[in-house]
């Protein structure tokens, strides 16, 4: 077991091979840029190497808890998870979890060709995904056969933006440090006005982000992504992009422009943009939520649960998570109950802020 930034250049680029020569699309989530990225962040990241010979066949990159509880590398944000092997490779999954000197492996993200860990899987989700591969003018005429109210009145809103505030401008690849901490302020505020967790309060995440927003590869390049109204950021998006996939990650928009719906504007453009830079696909990831329901064109299988080895901390990572996801599980397939749950969550954070 290696730490991630133990792993040669050699190993790097055999980890790239492999997961070039999968069938799954190229989710920067996947490369070893991120991994090496969460390891700089996260002492306890780790990958495990598996060889043929001496070469290396398959990388599983994880985290070690203090327990001995394994979880994918960076769960809670990452948004495609699993291992990277040689096509056609299959290892014992005990075997590995034990080698890892881990008693389980949890995934809440685990994409649909990890055929080592799906099996354990508790939980199927689907992550919206946005079709470009023939180009946005054809995404364009998908949008007004499925839902032709919807784009004309964003189109319009774009319009009335430009008259009412100032001529709109997207920037695709930001560079300027200040545009990236105004959507991270943006971020939070609405993380605390929807009373959920705020991610940029966890310090590991707001220094990973960072880290990859320096990160420029051919296969996970941090791409912040701004839309302007007179020179003033009025909605924004950071991602990671690979030369087929925009993995769309954190997006928010300045409240004071939510007529003009900025967030649904800037995802057009996203789309628009990333078609002319050869990219095939935005996947907007799990989780249901009107703005995905509206710009989506398909979606992908991801899954949730847990592999474990008998033991004690097997008992322990069914008492620590799984009450808790099937509470969620529970909530999530009852309409009603999840939109009490979000209104509950709404007034709580009114509150705390009175």
């Amino acid at each position: 077991m290696l730490g991630p930034e133990e792993l040669g250049e050699g190993e790097r680029e055999r980890w790239r091979e492999l997961r070039a020569a999968s069938e799954a699309p190229r989710n920067p989530f996947m490369e070893p840029e991120f991994t090496e990225a969460v390891g700089r962040v996260r002492p306890q990241a780790r990958v495990a190497v598996l060889y043929e010979g001496l070469e290396p066949v398959g990388f599983l990159p994880y985290e070690r808890g203090p327990l001995g509880q394994g979880r994918a590398i960076g769960l809670g944000v990452s948004d495609c998870q699993g291992a990277v092997l040689r096509p056609g490779l299959r290892p014992d999954t005990g075997a590995l979890l034990r080698a890892c000197s881990v008693s389980s492996y949890a995934f809440d993200n685990l994409e649909a060709e990890q055929l080592l860990f799906v099996p354990y899987a508790a939980e199927e989700h689907a992550t919206y995904v946005i079709d470009v591969e023939k180009g946005y003018e054809t995404y364009e005429s998908v949008l007004r056969a499925q839902s032709p109210k919807f784009l004309k009145t964003t189109l319009a809103k774009e319009r009335r933006m430009g008259r009412q505030v100032g001529e709109p401008r997207f920037v695709f690849d930001e560079r300027d440090p200040a545009a990236l901490r105004t959507l991270m302020e943006w971020k939070s505020a609405q993380y605390r006005r929807t009373g959920r967790r705020d991610r940029f309060a966890q310090e590991w995440i707001t220094r990973l982000v960072a880290r990859l927003a320096g990160t420029r590869t051919p296969e996970c390049t941090g791409t912040l992504s701004v839309l302007y109204a007179a020179d003033r950021p009025v909605a924004a998006h950071f991602g990671l992009r690979s030369a087929s996939v925009l993995a769309c990650w954190f997006p928010a928009y300045d409240p004071e422009f939510a007529k003009y719906s900025p967030g649904l504007v800037l995802h057009l453009r996203m789309a628009e943009a990333a078609a002319a830079e050869g990219i095939g696909t935005l996947d907007m990831g799990r989780g249901a939520a009107e703005y995905k329901d509206a710009l989506r064109t398909g979606e992908l299988p991801v899954y949730e649960g847990a592999a474990t080895r008998p033991g004690v901390g097997a008992a322990l990572h069914w008492l620590s998570r799984e009450p808790a996801r099937r509470a969620h599980s529970f909530v999530r397939g009852r309409p009603h109950l999840a939109s009490l749950a979000a209104r509950t969550l709404r007034g709580a954070a009114r509150l705390r802020r009175s």
